[in-house]
């Protein structure tokens, strides 16, 4: 992994945890607690691929485990976000464009709830059966709708930030903000793109200018 890949992880890695321990999960909700480590994890994973995706959700998973107050055994998180940054990394964009919210969600609510299972199941077979008094269905249900919330907020600046710090193309092209990452997320499968509309008013007001011109001379001329 790249040095800027590496430091930016680290760091996103690193607020999201703090954020994660010092602030959602003391908001008491029902069922499940948002989890941005494993938003963290899905946008990075969606912008490096599945081999670094898999790595960062290893260490963020390590992390996990080992923060306060965790009451589970060490590693059990990290075998769990391990596994979703690979899968989530092979549903990596070829061209690395976003244009549509769609796909980012159907990532987010499938990762939700598989990691939810996947950490239930470890549990399982380590004795921990405190999903049992939950109900997994309704830590399923909460865990999907938490994370879909907080997704817009958060996933698509992250996926920027990391195009921005690979020194990506596509993030120039943007604009330097990662324009297209968020206007794909928010247009939400409208078919608005930010990027074309742009370059269609470049070329109306081109064309405007040399219809102008030509009056002009016309003028002259006369």
């Amino acid at each position: 992994m790249k040095f800027n890949r590496i430091l930016l992880s680290a760091t996103l890695i690193v607020v999201a945890l703090v954020v994660q321990v010092s602030v959602l999960a003391r908001l008491q909700l029902p069922g499940a607690v948002p989890d941005l480590v494993l938003l963290t994890v899905i946008a990075l994973a969606l912008v490096y691929g599945p081999v670094s995706g898999s790595l960062i959700g290893f260490t963020a998973g390590l992390l996990a485990d080992l923060a306060p107050p965790a009451d589970h055994a060490a590693g059990r998180y990290a075998l769990v976000l391990c596994v979703v940054g690979y899968l989530v990394g092979l549903a990596k964009p070829e061209n690395g464009r976003l244009t549509s919210a769609t796909g980012p969600m159907a990532v987010v609510v499938v990762a939700a709830v598989g990691s939810t299972l996947l950490y239930a199941g470890v549990g399982a077979l380590v004795g921990d059966t405190a999903a049992r008094h939950v109900g997994l269905g309704f830590l399923l249900f909460t865990a999907a709708v938490y994370d879909l919330l907080l997704a817009p907020f958060t996933v698509p600046l992250i996926m920027a930030l990391a195009r921005r710090a690979e020194n990506d193309p596509l993030a120039d092209a943007g604009g330097g903000n990662g324009a297209d990452v968020a206007s794909g997320w928010l247009s939400s499968g409208t078919g608005l793109r930010i990027g074309n509309q742009r370059g269609g008013l470049r070329v109306k007001a081109a064309r405007s200018r040399a219809t102008r011109a030509g009056r002009i001379k016309g003028v002259k001329r006369l």
